[in-house]
């Protein structure tokens, strides 16, 4: 607990990124990351394996972006470093323990941005939701484009925040929120999809809630009905085991891996 406070209270971070969340929910992943360090260790190296074999599919080899690289536990850096000239990284917030990690390689930076394309929204500095990726995705020298377990989160907060504004007004409905994390889904897929980079993909797609018989006592679609094709790789990630998130209760996510997704 004091540690995620010293966090909180010591990591550069934007304002915007402060009051919506975005720092908080990092320091939180991050807890829950070390907590669960034995239950996500099959996901996370799932995760580098995919993204090891785009890495070698790879033929443009100047610059490399990570969108969501988070706290590069599920992305192969030294790999990256050694294969690209450069290496982006681009999160809406950088903890301390990435940075840490940066600095052994001095061709990899990081970019700090909004992923969802939502945050101008959010704040009222925009009408309409914002291009969702930074320039460098589309520069020339970019090879490959990475979506680093990313694509299930951007609507997290944008939606939350749609509810919290419009619930005291009765103008709040579940399918707002679904319709709202759709177009979040599709605006970030869409983006993806008009790049002349190599684009790898990792994101979780739904979430069963297990008891301890086994049995499926909840199922949660994470890209609102979004359909991804057939992936190179799928797999199970237990983000909370027995004891996390409820005594009785575990939280199993799907997972699949493209390592040439418009392919």
């Amino acid at each position: 607990m004091l540690l995620d406070l010293l966090h909180l209270l010591t990591t550069p971070a934007p304002r915007a990124q402060r009051r919506l969340g975005y720092l908080r929910d990092s320091i939180w992943l991050m807890s829950r990351a070390r907590r669960c360090r034995r239950a996500w260790a099959p996901h996370l190296a799932a995760s580098r394996a995919v993204m090891r074999a785009a890495i070698a599919g790879t033929e443009r080899r100047d610059t490399a972006v990570v969108l969501g690289s988070g706290l590069l536990l599920d992305v192969p850096l030294a790999d990256l470093a050694r294969s690209f000239r450069r290496v982006v990284l681009v999160d809406a917030v950088h903890l301390r323990p990435a940075r840490r990690a940066i600095r052994a390689f001095s061709n990899v930076e990081t970019l700090t941005a909004d992923l969802s394309g939502a945050m101008a929204l959010m704040t009222g500095a925009a009408r309409e939701l914002e291009p969702c990726l930074p320039p460098v995705c589309a520069e020339p020298g970019t090879g490959l484009v990475i979506s680093a377990n990313l694509l299930s989160q951007l609507p997290i907060r944008p939606v939350a925040r749609l509810e919290a504004s419009r619930r005291p007004l009765g103008g709040w409905t579940p399918a707002d929120g679904d319709a709202f994390g759709r177009r979040i889904v599709e605006a970030h897929l869409g983006a993806l999809a008009g790049l002349k980079a190599r684009v790898c993909l990792v994101t979780d797609i739904d979430e069963n809630e297990e008891d301890r018989q086994g049995r499926i006592e909840a199922r949660h679609d994470l890209l609102y009905g979004v359909r991804l094709g057939a992936p190179d790789e799928a797999w199970t990630w237990e983000l909370a085991p027995f004891g996390e998130a409820a005594r009785n209760r575990r939280l199993i996510h799907g997972v699949v891996g493209f390592s040439d997704w418009r392919a």
